[in-house]
């Protein structure tokens, strides 16, 4: 195991001292100043690929006035993450990075298949992205898999910067893994136990799943509150539907998942639970007022930042009484001034997929991508078709070549980027095959405990 650290303001400011070009006056974890910032009701300029005005926008309201949201507080950071030394030489590396290195790093996308193809390599090895996602249709077997992430990771054999190797492994309907590992349940059934123990355990699990396989970060745990019984997309992934149950095993898996030496991912930021439709095929809405969303969805995410969690997935849903024009993963009141000023989280944001047809039905994928870098987005979900990397790609270039997004608003987000890289000690290292006996021994073990 590894003794995790947790990402603070500090390194934001930090950041602020070692790269230069930052702006004065505006912490490196709120995007560019007030002037850099287009309002939210604005649209990208369309050098970057066209215009973000959505097609099928909802009536907008009336934003409501700012709640309260006490701020993080500010956990310590491991040496490994915070010493002057390990600053000095992220700021000096990425000084050394040219733009579309730095831009490489922000895009984590998707491949075809279940072997590396061409275009797979051609995307790690000259793009320099910096990540991968692998998704059930990637995985038939436990041998093919490794195989796989082995190619990719040899792939990226020219690049100085490990890459992220992601996966959606939450248990029950939503796992990756192939057949070879006994099956972990879905957070509802440890949500029935209701013990953090369970939940710690559970993560711990995911984590040594993840790994064994190769992988290093998962897109866990789920805070969302199934407070909808209507929800398509929640459901059983919840913990459960109140605040404290959810906040409470929520982080213990998180922190269980960490412990392990895997990324964790905590999802979906501000909140999928209270949603009626399917974000990967449409544009959910929630016209709840800041007051309301304080009051639960917000309360499993702010524990876990005040928790220390190192990463954030924030959803495509629409709060029209937050920002009636831009979805929670391109708004910059929500990224920028909510979960980075209120809240006071330091880490790195990720975006939900951009190419599900919440974002796809409404904006062109260059001025997404556009909008989600301003708005104070790290890392791009690209999951689907290696031309969207292309694009996002070339968007990205063209906009910070254009002005339209200052440099120093990719070297914030690079710094945060490759910090939560060397914090776990990420490498391209291939894995062996592995033995699962002992680890299906305990996941059926634990699992017995969870029928008590």
């Amino acid at each position: 195991m590894i003794n995790i650290g947790r990402y603070t303001s500090i390194i934001t400011a930090v950041t602020l001292m070692l790269l230069t070009g930052c702006s004065t006056g505006n912490s490196a974890a709120d995007g560019p100043p007030p002037s850099q910032t287009p309002a939210a009701s604005s649209s990208p300029a369309t050098a970057a690929g066209g215009g973000s005005v959505p097609a099928k926008s909802p009536s907008p309201q009336p934003a409501a006035p700012e709640t309260s949201v006490a701020p993080a507080a500010a956990p310590s950071i491991s040496p490994s993450a915070g010493s002057d030394s390990s600053h000095d030489i992220l700021a000096a590396r990425i000084a050394g990075m040219t733009l579309e290195q730095k831009i490489g790093q922000m895009l984590l996308a998707g491949i075809d298949g279940t072997k590396l193809d061409s275009e797979a390599k051609r995307m790690i090895a000259e793009d320099e992205i910096g990540g991968i996602i692998l998704y059930k249709d990637n995985i038939s077997s436990l041998k093919s898999m490794v195989s796989l992430i082995n190619a990719l990771k040899q792939s990226n054999s020219g690049n100085k910067v490990p890459l992220f190797m992601s996966v959606d492994q939450e248990g029950g309907k939503v796992s990756r893994m192939p057949e070879e590992y006994a099956a972990i349940p879905a957070n509802s059934k440890v949500g029935i136990i209701n013990q953090k123990k369970s939940a710690a355990e559970m993560g711990r699990l995911l984590a040594r799943e993840v790994l064994s396989a190769g992988f290093n970060m998962n897109f866990a745990p789920v805070l969302d509150i199934n407070s909808n019984p209507d929800n398509p997309v929640i459901g059983e992934r919840s913990f459960g539907n109140n605040a404290e149950l959810v906040s409470r095993l929520g982080i213990a898996e998180m922190n269980g998942i960490a412990s392990e030496g895997a990324i964790p991912v905590i999802k979906h930021f501000p909140g999928h639970g209270d949603t009626s439709v399917d974000s990967h095929l449409e544009l959910p809405v929630v016209n709840k007022s800041a007051a309301g969303l304080a009051k639960l969805e917000w309360l499993p995410f702010q524990a876990a930042v005040k928790e220390g969690a190192d990463t954030v997935m924030v959803a495509h849903i629409l709060y029209p009484q937050l920002d009636p024009d831009k979805p929670a993963s391109l708004s910059a009141k929500i990224i920028g001034g909510l979960l980075r000023e209120q809240m006071g989280f330091g880490g790195v944001v990720i975006t939900d997929d951009l190419t599900m047809g919440a974002i796809t039905d409404h904006y062109t994928l260059p001025a997404a991508a556009v909008d989600t870098v301003l708005a104070g987005s790290d890392i791009l979900l690209i999951a689907h078709e290696y031309s969207n990397e292309r694009k996002v790609r070339a968007a990205l270039l063209e906009s910070v070549r254009s002005g339209v997004i200052p440099e120093s608003r990719i070297d914030e987000s690079v710094y945060r980027i490759l910090a939560l890289k060397e914090k776990y000690k990420l490498t391209d290292k291939p894995v062996a095959v592995p033995d699962l006996t002992e680890l299906n021994s305990d996941i059926k073990a634990w699992r017995k405990t969870l029928a008590k």
